[in-house]
């Protein structure tokens, strides 16, 4: 079997799955990296390991890392996880589920693995459009992020291997991703997307992640397989 030529950043969210249909689908062979890094919605790791085990990732590593030593965020502390947000508000401002510095962490190591492994390219699926706001989504930010991977690694200093940061969902509505997914068989039911998911992994259903998500399927003329904690029709 060969080695794996790329990294995929895997929560086991809908969106990160999404984008490792994509990466499968354009015929290269992913690695997955997931993190606990002492998020409250744990219940992701064990929705990583559906997906990846789905797609046949034959190297899936979930990294241990205490984003909870600096809190915050809701997402590490015992902050309150926003409910029942109009979409207005979703839209407005860096809400308290923001992680600092998160995706500038994951992607760090995403780097590290990728230039272990040989590999040039990593997958992230962020999103621009139909997000809560977060900073570190923003298509500016990949960019600078790219720039300073091709300066800091032997791999570009030295190889000549310069990496490249794939977004294949920063520009689509919620709505274009799920539509996106199907088609490339992604079963959603795998996947948890839930800021405040109950002990047993039933998504809330009122928190903004879950909020955008049953928008998107609802744009998408679909219904969501996920088990929410309360009806949602």
């Amino acid at each position: 079997m060969a080695a794996p030529n790329a990294v995929v950043l895997l929560s086991g969210g809908l969106d990160s799955a999404t984008t490792l249909a994509i990466a499968r689908q354009a015929g290269l062979r992913p690695a997955a990296l997931t993190f606990r890094y002492g998020q409250r919605h744990s219940v992701e790791i064990a929705a990583a390991r559906r997906v990846a085990a789905a797609m046949a990732v034959e190297d899936h590593r979930i990294v241990e890392i205490d984003l909870r030593a600096f809190g915050g965020s809701a997402l590490t502390s015992d902050m309150a996880v926003p409910k029942d947000r109009l979409d207005h508000e979703i839209s407005t401002g860096i809400p308290v589920t923001y992680v600092p510095a998160r995706n500038t962490i994951m992607l760090s190591f995403a780097l590290a693995f990728a230039e272990v492994l040989g590999a040039a390219d990593i997958f992230v699926g962020v999103n621009a459009v139909d997000y809560s706001g977060y900073p570190d989504c923003r298509p500016d930010y990949i960019a600078a992020f790219q720039r300073m991977a091709n300066l800091a690694t032997k791999a570009a200093v030295e190889d000549g291997r310069r990496l490249t940061i794939h977004t294949p969902l920063i520009s689509l509505t919620k709505a274009d991703i799920i539509r996106r997914g199907l088609e490339l068989g992604v079963d959603y039911a795998m996947t948890s997307t839930c800021y405040d998911p109950s002990p047993d992994g039933l998504a809330c259903g009122r928190c903004d992640a879950c909020h955008l998500r049953l928008k998107g399927f609802a744009e998408a003329g679909c219904v969501d397989p996920a088990a929410y904690a309360r009806a949602t029709g």
